[in-house]
């Protein structure tokens, strides 16, 4: 890996967020904590970007405002040529709606619907999606579409979390820990669902993760150390979620 500027041929060096000191304080009565430090960003499109660094060091903050769950202190963060910090919520809203999806580290799948309609409950309220079938299909489960999330592994619900994600066909994909919960075989199929969507649809996607292999398939990596991004690594040659050393 080398400091580099990453440039995805499809993209044609596009940007698809750009952040400009980006600060995130919480309070609690008189204490307050800088969960980010005046981050400056850009995120190309189409890229795999992985964010590493220990617990506390403001990868998730940094997500969760990415995505439009959370709002800076300060700074400006824009999507393309709009900026998501000047938005209503409502509009916020609207914004994930349209472009984003999320997988997080639990599943969060309803236990009374089967797969299909877990997934199905972004198809119908989205504006451009996949039907159900085609995103289990795409993450290798169409022969469980019928299954209940209690007759699945753990795996194959996060795979059913990714299908659900990845069915409104977003342009970004947000991932919070997507094989924090899973051995490592079971992780790398997750990884591979992942790899296949962004291949298949083009989409930007950011996984956080403390497993450092799994920077080993991003095409950039952002250290984060103390609410900011210390270093960032750029690898010209990415290797499939099956190389891995986890």
């Amino acid at each position: 890996m080398h400091d580099t500027e990453f440039q995805p041929e499809a993209s044609e060096g596009a940007l698809a967020f750009t952040g400009q000191d980006l600060t995130k304080i919480y309070r609690t009565g008189e204490t307050e904590v800088a969960a980010l430090r005046g981050v400056d960003m850009s995120i190309v499109a189409g890229e795999m970007l992985v964010l590493l660094g220990p617990s506390g060091s403001g990868k998730s903050t940094f997500l969760n405002i990415t995505g439009g769950l959370d709002r800076p202190t300060s700074g400006k963060l824009f999507y393309r040529d709009l900026e998501l910090t000047a938005l209503s919520e409502r509009e916020l809203t609207r914004f994930r709606r349209r472009h984003v999806g999320f997988i997080f580290q639990f599943y969060n799948l309803i236990p009374s619907l089967t797969a299909e309609e877990n997934v199905r409950l972004v198809t119908d309220i989205a504006e451009a999606s996949m039907s159900p079938a085609e995103a289990l299909a795409l993450v290798g489960l169409e022969d469980r579409a019928a299954h209940f999330p209690a007759q699945l592994s753990g795996g194959e619900q996060q795979r059913v979390a990714v299908a659900r994600a990845i069915a409104k066909q977003p342009a970004v994909l947000l991932c919070d820990e997507p094989t924090g919960a899973l051995d490592s075989a079971t992780g790398v199929r997750v990884l591979e669902a992942i790899e296949q969507v962004h291949r298949a649809l083009g989409t930007t996607v950011v996984i956080i993760t403390h497993n450092a292999g799994i920077a080993a398939m991003a095409h950039r990596v952002f250290h984060f150390r103390d609410g900011d991004i210390v270093r960032i690594e750029v690898n010209q040659s990415p290797v499939e979620p099956g190389g891995i050393q986890w």
